[in-house]
């Protein structure tokens, strides 16, 4: 069998990967759904009506033919971007893939469906919940997204405090933003790991590209949520924390 038939095939089972599995392992949560992830990134990590984490990754191609600087990016190579949400266990909740890799993340995600919903303040089409006292507080604020910052700040998406000179308060604020937004970084750890084809520059067009990625994302959360593996994601390949201190996976 040719090289090309191959990588035909391959291309197709990553379509119909994402076109079957995605409806049912990467379809967005429902309002009860948001509660639940609010919920776990309170117990897990400190940060309550929290329902996400976002963050940017870069998949790195070989110079797109015709692309000019399209897909150049900061770190002087070329790539699409994979724009991606995950709760607090590491599961994929929202995707978008294939932008050019010259955006900034924030760019990519305001441009997003998702992200402009957001942004946008269009919550209930997200069926997200409304909001919700803080814990020993009578405050009543709304669920959010964490950040880092290339991200805007905006009622429905947090960042941290910008500049080294931030005070006590502002500083245990940031560190307990950064452990919960660490979640979807710890998330494309896993992903590369265990999907090599992400470490190396793919040898392809982006439109290819994007299918293989999308069945990635997909295998991810499949592998995740099925009963019997949980060998999938170890400890080594996640943060550990003792204390304030970091031990990074």
């Amino acid at each position: 069998m040719g090289v090309t038939t191959i990588r035909k095939i391959a291309l197709e089972t990553c379509e119909v990967i994402w076109n079957q599995l995605g409806p049912i392992y990467l379809s967005p949560p429902n309002e009860d759904e948001w509660k639940k992830i609010s919920n776990d990134f309170l117990l897990m990590w400190g940060m309550p009506n929290c329902i996400g984490a976002v963050d940017g990754k870069h998949i790195n191609l070989t110079c797109p033919s015709n692309s000019g600087s399209q897909f150049y990016n900061y770190k002087g190579a070329y790539s699409i971007i994979l724009m991606a949400i995950c709760d607090a266990n590491y599961t994929f909740t929202c995707v978008d893939i294939g932008a050019y890799g010259s955006q900034s993340d924030g760019g990519v995600f305001a441009a997003s469906s998702f992200g402009d919903l957001l942004l946008s303040q269009k919550y209930k089409e997200l069926d997200l919940p409304g909001r919700k006292q803080l814990p020993d507080s009578n405050l009543l604020l709304p669920h959010y997204f964490v950040g880092d910052a290339a991200f805007p700040l905006k009622e429905s998406l947090m960042k941290p405090f910008a500049g080294r000179t931030c005070d006590a308060k502002k500083e245990y604020f940031n560190m307990r933003l950064s452990r919960a937004r660490r979640v979807v970084e710890n998330a494309f750890g896993i992903l590369t790991v265990r999907w090599r084809i992400l470490r190396q520059t793919m040898n392809m067009s982006p439109i290819s590209a994007t299918k293989v990625v999308q069945a990635t994302v997909v295998l991810h959360n499949f592998l995740k949520m099925s009963p019997g593996n949980a060998d999938y994601i170890t400890p080594e390949l996640v943060d550990q924390y003792e204390g304030m201190e970091v031990i990074e996976g």
